[in-house]
Parts: C-alpha cells; structure tokens; sequence
C-alpha cells in the first residue's frame, strides 16, 4: 500500500473512532442529565451535586484501566474535562480562588474542577473562607504549602475559627515565566514586579541575571502582569495563565530556582466528604503547655502506625507561648483505627478538630 493510501486508511479510522468517541461522550452527559433529575426530585441539595470522593474514584480507575500510549495523568485529566462538562449540565460548580484572574490557585482550582467550572476571583484568602462559609460559592481553593518556601501561615489561620471543611488538595507544579509587554523596551529592565513568594523562589536567577533590577513585591502574579502592560522599563514574574490572559511574551522559561517547585492547594467546602479508598485527614490540635506536650500528641499516631504527612506549628490566640498543630495523616476521619487514635489524642489535648478528610490528590 502507498504512502498516501495508508494515510487516508488510517484517517478513516480515526473519523470513525471519533465518531464513537462523540457517541460515548454525549450518552455519558445524558446519564449525567438524569442523575440530576433524581436528585433534584429527591430534594438534593445541589451543593452535593458534585462528589469529590466518587471522582477520586473514578480517576483511579481509569488510570488503573490505562494501557497508552498516553500517560496515566494525561488520560486523567481528559476524563476530567469530561466529568466537569458533564456536571455543568447538573449543576455547574461555583469555586472562589485566590484572584485576581491569573494566578496558580485559578490553574490549581481548574486542574481539580475542570474548565466547565465556573471561578470566581477573591482578593484575600479569609474572602475565600467568607464566600464558602457563607453558601455563595460550592468550593473554595486555597494556597496552604510550597515546596521551595514553605507552609502559607494565613491559610492554616484562617482553620482556627471556622467551620469549614477540607474536601480535597490539588498538587500543582510552579513554574515561573519573565514576562514583559508590548512597550516593554527589554534592554531597559529596573524593575521586576511578583509576589513576594514568587521572588523568593527565583532569588538565585534574579541575582545572577538581574542583580540590580528592583524588585517590588505585589498581591499576586497576576498583579504584576498587570503592571507591565503600562511601564517601559518593567517586567514581572507569572506564570502561562497570567502570560496568555495579559497577552505578554516571554523573556525567559521556567526560571524557578528549583527544577521541582511545586505548590499544594486546598479544597474548602461546607460538607464532609465519604471514605474513597485513598484518603487523607487533616486535624487541628491545641495542647496544654506543659513538658512531653509533642510526645503525647504523637505518641497514639506511632503506636497504631499511621502515617503523619505534616505537622506544622502556629501560635495559639489563646495565649502567648501556646501553640496549635496542624497534622495531616494518612487515612479517613471514619476507619476505626483512626478514631481510636483520635480519641486518645482527644483525652490529652484542651481541643481536636477535624478539619476534613478527603481524597488524596489524584493528578
């Protein structure tokens, strides 16, 4: 057989395989379409539309079905795509983010949700916990650690007073992008706006590359490319989304100090979320201030073996030199290994709260 015939075989099979794939897709959105008819005639509430712990399931198994020759994450994330388009015909999911338009946590909160979610940008992440507190949005998505700088206090102090829960995480890798505008003059650079966590973790580039260049730190990423779209002599420091929303080029890629900067992100939302196999809990504790205080919160953990993920440490409002720990470790809220756990640690702290369990992070 000729080139050319082999070509138009092979596209003939593709027609027809997308012709199938179209079929599929579209049965799947009228299954989704009937779901939300018996809920809503149930008397649902359409919060509980979507199921983080029945994606997490989902996902997991089409990686485990996956045989190529697209990778696990790739397959994942177009299954994704079409379970977000699909709940949208439900109910579309409203999720508030750290704004404005632009940043990673609107990257982070589309990687979870999907673009057919509908993001609404907050200036401050006590906003964020305000809308979800409040039922004005379904979720919330927060900033709570980075790999390079660390946890981010603000968002581990806002579990203090509130009743939210943890829904989910979301792990997204950061990279850094010098962006300038159209009237940027490149030779001319003093001035480089970011974030200041973002100026942190690409200290060791700005000062082999830019020693003398200003750096001013703003709000967000996207602040910054705000700001170059009006300044001659300015760049900024953002990410893709910030560069295509704001219609900047790139002067330099991918100019992280570190190769695997990552930042993890939180769901919030206002209902507990059921076992999905491979699950995670976040808890709150405020310990009496006494020797051994550390011992005795970590002790029941080790005796049963379960696995802490972190544990961080913040003032407590109640008075100087007493501390809160935030802890994650593996499992659900509901295995019984974990409540015996929890009711030891209980009987030896002056408070325990559950912040959430929920699926670990699937992409």
């Amino acid at each position: 057989m000729s080139t050319e015939k082999e070509l138009l075989s092979l596209r003939d099979q593709i027609d027809s395989i997308d012709k199938q794939i179209l079929d599929l897709i579209s049965n799947r959105a009228s299954c989704a379409q009937r779901v939300a008819e018996v809920k809503t005639n149930a008397g649902a509430d359409s919060t509980l539309f979507y199921r983080p712990e029945r994606e997490a399931q989902v996902l997991r198994k089409i990686m485990d079905l996956n045989q190529g020759p697209l990778d696990d994450e790739e397959m994942a994330r177009l299954f994704r795509e079409i379970m977000s388009a699909c709940l949208a015909l439900e109910d579309p999911v409203k999720v508030a983010f750290l704004g404005p338009e632009g940043t990673f946590t609107q990257e982070a909160a589309l990687k979870h949700f999907g673009h057919s979610a509908v993001t609404v940008p907050m200036s401050a992440i006590d906003e964020v916990f305000r809308e979800v507190a409040a039922g004005s949005v379904s979720y919330g998505v927060v900033p709570v650690e980075n790999s390079t700088e660390g946890v981010i206090n603000h968002t581990l102090d806002n579990f203090m007073d509130s009743n939210i829960h943890i829904c989910g995480e979301v792990v997204l890798r950061i990279h850094h992008h010098l962006l300038m505008s159209d009237v940027t003059k490149e030779d001319k650079i003093s001035r480089i706006y970011s974030h200041a966590q973002s100026l942190a973790q690409c200290r060791k580039w700005l000062d082999a590359n830019y020693p003398h260049a200003e750096r001013v730190a703003v709000s967000s990423n996207a602040e910054a490319a705000k700001h170059v779209r009006g300044e001659w002599n300015a760049a900024a420091i953002a990410g893709e989304t910030a560069a295509q929303l704001y219609s900047l080029k790139k002067l330099s890629e991918k100019i992280e100090d570190q190769p695997d900067n990552s930042t993890r992100f939180l769901i919030i939302g206002s209902h507990p979320v059921p076992e999905s196999g491979d699950d995670k809990t976040s808890i709150l504790v405020s310990m009496r201030n006494k020797p051994g205080a550390l011992h005795d919160l970590l002790e029941p953990f080790h005796r049963m073996g379960i696995d802490l993920t972190r544990v961080e440490t913040r003032p407590s409002k109640s008075g100087a030199w007493n501390y809160v720990f935030f802890i994650d470790f593996k499992g659900h809220a509901s295995d019984e290994l974990i409540q015996k756990a929890l009711k030891d640690v209980g009987e030896r702290a002056t408070d325990l709260k559950i912040l959430g369990s929920y699926p670990c992070g699937v992409l």
